[in-house]
């Protein structure tokens, strides 16, 4: 089974380009386009993509409002904002709204395949701009989330560093020296400890709580 990729952008030139390449690698399958966000949040409903190519700025509902509509709904469906804004009031409501990628729309077609493939096998892909933007200015949370934090075992934080960075679990695994299997481990328990729901809020959280430099 390939994987099932919903494209949603204004510009029909722009859906078209998207799939003609996308259609190229043996591995993704176009199940679907639409046009405006709420046509994605139908579409989304009724065929049940995988993955979600989503514009930000669109006619009739933006890419953030359906993001959140289709994440509350179908929390499983991985989307990936594709938009040609780098700001931090497109880039974080994005994220916050349930993304698991940020691109900008100048990003290489090979680079795009590979940080959908990335992202299926459950890492967070962010441009560096947007990575940037969280880091200025998400700097200061409330004190909930500090406390949080500090139930953290020194590991469970090394951990929560590495996964802000994207890396897989075996990644971490080899770079702190310890099975795949623990990495697991310590993922669930920061994740129960941290009350977040996967890896992208985990690396959202390390990011404005500024664990990673």
């Amino acid at each position: 089974m390939g994987i099932r990729i919903l494209i949603t952008d204004d510009h029909h030139v722009v859906r078209r380009g998207l799939a003609f390449f996308l259609k190229t690698q043996k591995d993704i399958e176009i199940i679907g386009e639409a046009g405006n966000g709420r046509e994605a949040v139908e579409l989304t409903r009724t065929l049940k993509p995988d993955l979600i190519l989503m514009d930000l700025v669109m006619p009739e509902m933006d890419g953030i409002q359906a993001t959140k509509m289709i994440k509350t709904e179908m929390p499983e469906i991985k989307i990936i904002m594709l938009t040609s804004f780098s700001d931090q009031d497109h880039v974080i409501p994005a994220l916050e709204a349930g993304a698991s990628g940020y691109q900008l729309k100048d990003i290489e077609p090979d680079e795009l395949i590979d940080c959908i493939r990335k992202i299926m096998s459950g890492e967070n892909q962010l441009h560096p701009k947007a990575t940037s933007h969280l880091l200025a200015n998400l700097s200061n949370k409330e004190n909930k989330e500090r406390n949080l934090l500090e139930q953290l075992t020194k590991r469970e934080l090394d951990v929560l560093r590495e996964i802000a960075k994207g890396k897989s679990n075996k990644e971490i695994a080899s770079t702190l020296f310890i099975t795949e299997k623990t990495v697991k481990t310590h993922v669930s328990n920061l994740l129960a400890k941290l009350e977040l729901a996967d890896r992208t809020q985990a690396a959202l959280f390390a990011v404005k709580n500024q664990l990673v430099k």
